[in-house]
């Protein structure tokens, strides 16, 4: 590819656009949803693909639903430029199971937007979220497709010649998620390595897992999602502050700041 930035790509052709940032879509997403690669219709014949490409600006959207009218995206992602030209910006990506139960998380009671639970939250809905197993943030299933977007966003990252791939982890359990699959921390090393310190036995947040609350259980400091919900509800000194990360292409960094059993 002998485009090096997004906005140098967004002044090609509609057609040769798409045919570049659908290369960041895992195949199996058409495959299982029926829709087809070429046309971007589903089996209704509805376009259920969208891509945002601004030719003013250095970002690019993909937003991918099962039926245009749908609330949620099976696979939404936006990728930006930096003033570096050898880095690129995960700015967001989220891969939904529309087929699976929804989980109002992203709502307060009275209806507000809880900017998926980092501004306000629904206790009652993040509750039910917990017992079915998602993580903070979740409004339905994944379907574990983040390690083959990884792949697919580096290769892409290489054919324009970047080398850095960077980018924030919006809750806890997103940081250790980008560290297992390379990522090295920017900011926020330190806070991932005192939160991983104090939970450990007789630590400060080890002993506030008293069951107080149903975020707050016995144990869970041992699990990677488990400690992101206590965080979630409140269990540090300090609001929660995103770290950024950064990836090097086609290479891991080696950062590992859990140390519990499993996620």
């Amino acid at each position: 590819m002998k485009y090096r930035s997004i906005y140098e790509i967004n002044h090609l052709s509609p057609e040769e656009r798409t045919r570049i940032f659908r290369t960041l879509v895992p195949p199996v997403i058409f495959a299982l949803f029926g829709i087809d690669r070429t046309t971007l219709l589903n089996r209704h014949g509805e376009k259920v693909v969208q891509f945002h490409t601004p030719e003013t600006h250095g970002f690019a959207s993909v937003d991918i639903k099962m039926r245009p009218e749908d609330l949620d995206s099976i696979f939404f992602l936006q990728i930006s430029d930096t003033p570096f030209m050898d880095n690129m910006e995960l700015s967001f990506v989220v891969i939904n199971d529309p087929r699976r139960e929804r989980y109002q998380i992203d709502r307060d009671p009275e209806g507000k937007d809880t900017l998926f639970g980092t501004a306000l939250r629904n206790v009652g809905e993040e509750e039910r979220a917990l017992k079915a197993g998602l993580a903070p943030g979740q409004v339905r299933p994944g379907l574990r497709l983040l390690a083959e977007f990884l792949h697919l966003l580096e290769r892409f990252a290489s054919k324009m010649g970047i080398s850095i791939i960077s980018g924030e982890a919006l809750f806890y359990h997103n940081a250790i998620q980008y560290e297992n699959y390379g990522f090295g921390y920017l900011e926020g090393k330190r806070q991932m390595e005192e939160i991983d310190r104090e939970f450990q036995k007789g630590g400060r947040l080890f002993n506030r897992l008293n069951d107080s609350t149903p975020f707050r259980r016995k144990g869970a400091e041992k699990a990677v999602r488990a400690r992101s919900w206590a965080i979630q509800d409140g269990i540090l000194d300090e609001p929660w502050v995103s770290p950024k990360l950064y990836k090097p292409v086609g290479k891991k960094v080696g950062v590992k700041t859990f140390h519990g059993d499993r996620y």
